[in-house]
């Protein structure tokens, strides 16, 4: 498959995509912008001056408005989306055109992996559930949430309730009335809660953590419990090679990891969860704490010797070979660290590292002292901005590009190693 990026244009250079950044079309006011995927395209919302809204991109307003607008977003593909509201009812826009379909309420959309299905979820006469790329699930709940959509976009699920409770109705709930609907139509077992459910790679199984009584906890693939209970487990997730459903769990205290049941690293931790596969599926990284406020990583059961009071934002590279992650102190002082090293400079916020394909190489968004820039193996760029979105890599790893706000200008730059 091709790389996602490979149609990008990368020659290296800085390119001035918008003089202006705000919209010439006359408005009230302009809400937060939106950049796509290849930096060709720069949307904000912006209410006009008759009360309507709509989405203005790269200073062309779309030709519809609306009575409102949220939650813009640029695809994977590179398509702009916004839920939409007009006379009352809710649906999707798409790069301007709407879907037919109409809802009482729209929230959480969900893209495939190539960004070619959408998904939202939908509220309908006081029913719950999903809808994709226009058509929503033949059945519909009265409650429902843990949006799920698998990598290509063909199958979805959610946590849905599947019986009436009454008001206070305590022996209803703990007997369990809630379960996993996929493509909505509900698995056959029920449990008192569950949470987070997870395809495979492939999109054709589930899996989802549950909770079986007020102290049992455990993990079901495609309806199907584990043997095991545990005192509390965390989201699971599919080894991409072998298909085995790995999780974190909690025994007598402590925090391990489990495959299809049976420990795999065993339960030391004080936290174990967020874990990574690298593309083989032979490489496990996870967030763990080796004692309290003591967070770090932790590679096939091995923690690093540097320890921070947070860990977030772990990736692994493809190979598995190195791992990324952010550290701070109670959301100050953010750091990049990787493969156990923190990069030097303290910042006001970081994001979520990036590898470049061939994993020799990592980027990050930083922000300091209300300005913005990107780190290319520690070394930042050589100028800073009011605002970057976060980096990506070319094909070949040997170029980063740079989508930043600065001077009321929008900027698309193609940076190579000796720019930082």
């Amino acid at each position: 498959m091709l790389h996602p990026a490979s149609s990008w244009d990368w020659q290296p250079g800085e390119r001035v995509v918008l003089d202006s950044t705000g919209c010439p079309a006359p408005h009230e006011w302009q809400e937060e912008p939106y950049v796509a995927p290849d930096g060709e395209t720069f949307g904000a919302a912006v209410r006009l001056e008759d009360g309507l809204f709509t989405m203005c991109v790269n200073g062309v307003p779309w030709e519809a408005s609306f009575d409102k607008l949220w939650h813009p977003r640029f695809g994977p593909d590179g398509r702009l989306i916004a839920i939409v509201q007009q006379d009352g009812e809710w649906t999707l826009a798409v790069n301007g055109e709407v879907w037919p379909e109409t809802y009482a309420f729209m929230w959480t959309p969900l893209f495939s992996l190539d960004g070619a299905v959408i998904a939202t979820a939908i509220q309908q006469d006081g029913r719950y559930g999903l809808c994709v790329d226009g058509t929503p699930w033949d059945t519909l709940y009265e409650n429902a949430n843990e949006f799920s959509l698998s990598r290509d976009g063909q199958a979805s699920a959610a946590v849905v309730q599947t019986q009436s409770l009454a008001a206070a109705d305590i022996a209803a709930f703990q007997r369990g009335v809630f379960s996993v609907a996929v493509n909505g139509q509900v698995w056959d077992k029920t449990f008192v809660n569950a949470w987070t459910p997870t395809f495979d790679a492939a999109g054709q199984r589930v899996a989802a953590q549950v909770r079986l009584s007020l102290y049992d906890y455990s993990i079901a693939v495609d309806g199907e419990l584990w043997k095991q209970n545990y005192a509390c487990v965390w989201e699971p997730r599919f080894n991409p090679a072998s298909g085995a459903v790995v999780a974190p769990v909690r025994i007598a205290g402590s925090w391990g990891l489990a495959q299809d049941g049976q420990i795999i690293w065993e339960p030391v931790f004080a936290q174990c969860w967020q874990q990574d596969f690298s593309r083989d599926g032979k490489t496990i990284g996870a967030i763990v704490a080796t004692g309290y406020g003591k967070f770090t990583v932790a590679v096939n059961a091995k923690p690093w010797s540097a320890t921070f009071p947070v860990v977030t934002d772990l990736v692994l590279s493809a190979d598995g070979k190195r791992a990324a992650a952010l550290a701070n102190e109670y959301n100050a002082n953010w750091r990049v660290v990787v493969d156990g090293q923190a990069w030097n400079g303290l910042f006001d916020m970081a994001w979520k590292p990036v590898f470049s394909p061939d994993g020799l190489h990592v980027a990050a968004k930083v922000e300091k002292r209300n300005r913005q820039t990107v780190l290319l193996d520690g070394k930042p760029y050589k100028r800073d901005f009011e605002q970057v979105w976060e980096p990506s890599f070319s094909p070949d790893g040997a170029k980063v590009l740079i989508r930043a706000r600065d001077g009321g200008k929008y900027l698309r730059i193609v940076a190579q190693a000796t720019d930082f």
